[in-house]
C-alpha cells in the first residue's frame, strides 16, 4: 500500500489543507504544535474512522480533541491511496449528523461497497489496535531498564496469543481472575428454581382462565342490548308519531265537539231527526187546504151565529104575538120550543166551528214555530260542519258524509290507541328485556375485570419468567464466561513452555535479524527463553536486556514492533510505516544508523513525522533519496 495524498476539510486546527506523499520515505517537518501529531491522527481516523465516546468520556476522547476549531468546518476530509495498482479515496464525515463513509475506485471510476472484508483486505488486515501498536510508531519510551523489560517480555507474550502487543499478559492474567470473582458474584443461585415455580403458576392460571366462566361473551350482549335499544328507540318514535296523530285526531274530533264515535253517531242522528222535522214542519206549512179550513170554519161560525140570532129574534116576537104578551113580561126562552132548541143546536155548531178554526190555527202557528226551530239548529249544524248555512238536501248528504268521516276516524283513533298500548307493552318488554342485557353486561364486566386481572398476573409471572428464562440464559454466559476465563488462565499458564516453540521463534528470527543492522552487528540476534527473559546475543555470550542501555532497548522495541507488523500482515500488501517523532531518544549513530537500514532494507512507503532537520540532513549526508514535506 502507498498513501497518495490527503485532504483535510476540518481536522484540529487544520482547515482545508493539501499533503502529497512519495514513494519511498517522506519527512513531515514541522515545529512544536504545527500539527504533525494532527495529521498522522488524521491519517488513522481516515483508515479506521473515528467514534465519539459516551458519556462523560466524551468531554475529552479524541472526536472532541480534534473537533475543527473553526465549528463551521466539515469535520472530515479524504485521503488517496494506491493497492495492486489500483487508486481508491476514502471519504469520510465524522460529524455525528453527517456521519458517512464513501470509498471510490478511481481507476475503475466507481464507488465500493465498504464491507468489512474488503476493509480487511483494504488495510491489509490490520485492525486498528494492530495498526496502532505495530506500524504506527509513536515516540519511544526510554523506560528504565526493569520496566522496559518487562514491558518486552509482555508483548512477545501477548503477540503470540492475542497478536496485540498494547495487552499486558501479568495485568490480563490478574484481570481474569478478578472477572471470574465478579461473574462468580453474579450468578443467581436462586434463578432456576423460582422459574419452576413460575411455571407452575402459569399452568395454573391457565387452566383457570380457560374455564367456560371467563368466554367472553360481552361483546354478542352489547350487540344484543344496542338490537334491544335500536328497537326500543324504532318503537318509541313509531309510538310518538302515532300519538300525535292520535292528538291530531283528538284535536280534529274536539274541535267537531265529539268525543268518539257514540257521540257523532248521535249527533248524526239527532240531527236526521232534527232534519225530518224540518222536512215535516216544512210540508205542513206549505200546504193550503189547512187554512181554507180554518177560513171556512170561521164563516161558517159567524153564518150559524147569525142564522140563530135571527131565529132566536123570530122565534121570540112570534111567541109574543100569539100569547099577547107584552116583550117586556113575556120570558125571552121557552126550553121545550123546538124554534129555541134549533137556535141552541145552530150555536153549539158554530161553537164547533169556532174551535174547529181555532185548532186549524193553532196547529198552523205551531208547524211553522217547528219549522223556524228546525232551520236554526240545522243552519247552525250545516255552517258549523259545513260552513254553509244553506238547509238543502245536498247540505244535509254533506253532513251525512262528514259525520262518516268523523265516526271512521274515531274509529280509527280506537284502532290507533289500541296499537299505542301494544307500543307501550312492546317497549315496557323490551325495557326489561335491555335491564336483563344490562344485568348480564354488568355481570360480564365483572367477570371480565376479574379475567384481566388474572391475565394480567399471567402476563407478571410471563414477564418474570421472562427475566428469570434471560438471567439463566445470563447464568449460562457466566459459566461459560468463567470456562472461558478458566481455559484462558489455564492458556497462559501454559504459554511459557510453548513460546520457543512457536511465536518466540519466529520473533528471535525476524526480530535478531533487524537488530543486527540497526545496531551495526553489537548484537547478533535476540532470544526469548521459557520464562518470557529477553537475551541479546553477541559472539561470546548472551546479555541479559536488563542490562543494554536504553537506546538498545528503543532499538529492541522497534525491532519486535516492526516484526510483528510482517507477522499480522502476512499474506498481504504492506502497510507504510509511520513514526511521529519516534527517534528523540536515538543519538546520532543509532538515528543514522536505523535511517539507513529503513531506506535500503524497507521497501514500502515510510512516513516520518520530525520536528528536527538532523533526519533530513543524515539523509542528504548519506546520499540517501527522501521526500521532504514541511507544514
Amino acid at each position: 500500500m502507498k498513501l497518495l495524498d490527503l485532504h483535510i476539510d476540518g481536522f484540529g486546527k487544520f482547515h482545508d489543507r493539501d499533503l502529497v506523499f512519495s514513494d519511498g520515505l517522506n519527512i513531515i517537518h514541522g515545529k512544536n504544535e504545527a500539527g504533525k501529531s494532527t495529521i498522522h491522527t488524521f491519517i488513522r481516523c481516515m483508515l479506521f474512522g473515528l467514534e465519539r465516546a459516551r458519556g462523560r468520556a466524551s468531554k475529552n476522547d479524541t472526536w472532541s480533541h480534534y473537533e475543527p476549531w473553526d465549528n463551521k468546518a466539515a469535520y472530515g476530509g479524504w485521503l488517496r491511496l494506491e493497492q495492486d495498482k489500483t487508486i481508491y479515496r476514502i471519504e469520510r464525515n465524522f460529524r455525528k449528523d453527517k456521519k458517512s463513509l464513501t470509498i471510490v475506485d478511481e481507476t475503475l471510476g466507481k464507488q465500493v461497497e465498504p464491507t468489512k472484508v474488503f476493509l480487511d483486505q483494504l488495510l491489509c488486515g490490520l485492525s486498528e489496535t494492530s495498526y496502532i501498536n505495530t506500524i504506527s510508531i509513536g515516540q519511544l519510551k526510554s523506560a528504565t531498564d526493569g520496566g522496559m523489560v518487562a514491558e518486552l517480555r509482555n508483548y512477545i507474550a501477548n503477540m503470540n496469543t492475542t497478536g496485540n502487543m498494547s495487552l499486558n499478559i501479568t495485568r490480563a492474567t490478574s484481570h481474569l481472575r478478578s472477572k471470574r470473582k465478579d461473574f462468580d458474584r453474579m450468578l443467581d443461585p436462586d434463578a432456576a428454581r423460582n422459574y419452576t415455580a413460575l411455571l407452575a403458576d402459569i399452568r395454573n392460571m391457565e387452566r383457570e382462565i380457560a374455564a367456560p366462566e371467563y368466554e367472553n361473551q360481552l361483546q354478542s350482549y352489547q350487540n344484543m342490548r344496542s338490537q334491544v335499544q335500536d328497537q326500543i328507540s324504532r318503537q318509541q318514535q313509531e309510538r310518538e308519531t302515532l300519538l300525535q296523530k292520535i292528538a291530531s285526531g283528538r284535536q280534529s274530533l274536539a274541535g267537531a265537539q265529539f268525543n268518539d264515535e257514540d257521540s257523532v253517531t248521535a249527533y248524526r242522528d239527532e240531527t236526521a231527526k232534527i232534519y225530518e222535522s224540518y222536512q215535516s214542519a216544512k210540508t205542513a206549512c206549505e200546504k193550503k187546504s189547512p187554512a181554507i179550513l180554518a177560513g171556512l170554519a170561521f164563516f161558517l161560525t159567524l153564518l150559524t151565529a147569525v142564522f140563530a140570532t135571527v131565529l132566536g129574534v123570530q122565534e121570540h116576537m112570534r111567541r109574543q104575538a100569539l100569547t099577547g104578551l107584552s116583550t117586556k113580561t113575556a120570558p125571552l126562552f121557552n126550553l121545550h120550543d123546538p124554534a129555541l132548541l134549533l137556535m141552541v143546536g145552530l150555536i153549539v155548531l158554530s161553537l164547533l166551528f169556532v174551535i174547529i178554526g181555532i185548532a186549524i190555527v193553532s196547529s198552523r202557528k205551531r208547524h211553522r214555530r217547528d219549522l223556524s226551530y228546525a232551520s236554526k239548529l240545522l243552519q247552525e249544524v250545516f255552517s258549523r260542519h259545513l260552513g254553509d248555512s244553506s238547509i238543502s238536501g245536498e247540505a244535509m248528504d254533506a253532513f251525512l258524509a262528514r259525520m262518516e268521516e268523523y265516526i271512521r276516524l274515531s274509529q280509527t283513533l280506537v284502532r290507533s290507541e289500541a296499537t299505542l298500548e301494544e307500543y307501550s307493552s312492546e317497549i315496557a318488554s323490551l325495557k326489561d328485556q335491555a335491564a336483563s342485557c344490562d344485568d348480564i353486561i354488568s355481570r360480564q364486566q365483572k367477570t371480565q375485570w376479574e379475567l384481566e386481572k388474572k391475565l394480567d398476573y399471567l402476563a407478571q409471572c410471563k414477564d418474570q419468567v421472562e427475566a428469570l428464562k434471560q438471567v439463566l440464559e445470563e447464568n449460562d454466559r457466566i459459566r461459560e464466561e468463567i470456562a472461558a476465563i478458566d481455559l484462558a488462565l489455564d492458556t497462559m499458564t501454559e504459554l511459557s513452555s510453548t513460546i520457543r516453540d512457536s511465536f518466540g521463534l519466529y520473533l528471535n528470527k525476524a526480530a535478531s535479524d533487524m537488530i543486527f543492522n540497526i545496531t551495526g552487528g553489537a548484537y547478533d540476534s535476540m532470544s526469548v527463553d521459557e520464562n518470557l527473559n529477553l537475551f541479546m546475543n553477541t559472539r561470546t555470550k548472551l546479555v541479559p536486556v536488563t542490562l543494554v542501555s536504553s537506546g538498545t532497548l528503543d532499538q529492541v522495541y522497534l525491532a519486535l514492533r516492526l516484526a510483528a507488523a510482517q507477522l499480522i500482515q502476512s499474506g498481504h500488501d504492506q502497510m507504510p510505516l509511520i513514526f511521529d517523532d519516534s527517534f528523540v531518544q536515538y543519538d546520532e549513530e543509532r538515528l543514522k544508523t536505523t535511517l539507513k537500514w529503513l531506506s535500503q532494507t524497507y521497501e514500502h512507503q515510510i512516513l516520518l513525522f520530525t520536528c528536527h532537520q538532523r533526519e533530513a540532513q543524515m539523509m542528504t549526508a548519506s546520499q540517501l533519496a527522501f521526500h521532504l514535506i514541511k507544514i
